[in-house]
């Protein structure tokens, strides 16, 4: 919860004054603009969430008090989700590409899709999270625990909003 709301804040530091032309504007052809890192966090958020939420459907209540990781799960965070000091990229699946050209309210649809997100970890604590496991909806053939889709959540999050932030200060960007 605490990092879904520190991601508010963030991009409305980040975004909240900007215009819809710096919004959509990129540093190079190909490179992902303030917008589209929102609309893909956004777009990301809604699909991760369904898929979780649905997972927990009929499951018998079973508290945990912490998300453990398995080894798989935290190796495909570090290397695939999480900022990655590397630098090593990974094309966006189809399904949760941004739009090449966003909305002026895409701040709000980013903050809406934060909103769902925390309704869904307030539902997630009567359960093991650890246990529960849903298909991903982007790479079906895997299957993660709940807590290991709320971790991807919030880590991916970070990520992108790392890469909005080096938008904003790009040689270029438009004041």
């Amino acid at each position: 919860m605490s990092e879904l709301e520190a991601a508010d804040l963030r991009a409305k530091s980040i975004a909240g004054t900007l215009r819809p032309e710096q919004v959509n504007w990129q540093p190079q052809p190909g490179a992902w603009s303030i917008g589209q890192c929102l609309d893909h966090l956004a777009i990301t958020n809604e699909v991760y969430s369904s898929a979780m939420s649905n997972a927990l459907q009929e499951r018998k209540p079973a508290r945990v008090q912490e998300i453990r990781l398995g080894w798989f799960s935290r190796w495909f965070i570090q290397n695939y989700v999480a900022p990655n000091p590397q630098g090593r990229r990974a094309r966006a699946p189809a399904k949760i590409k941004p739009e090449k050209s966003v909305r002026g309210d895409i701040l709000a649809e980013f903050l809406r899709s934060n909103q769902s997100a925390r309704d869904l970890i307030r539902k997630a604590a009567e359960y093991d999270v650890n246990a529960i496991r849903f298909p991903n909806p982007l790479f079906p053939l895997l299957r993660f625990t709940v807590g290991t889709g709320l971790e991807i959540i919030s880590k991916h999050e970070s990520r992108h909003l790392l890469q909005a932030e080096r938008v904003r200060q790009s040689a270029g960007f438009p004041e």
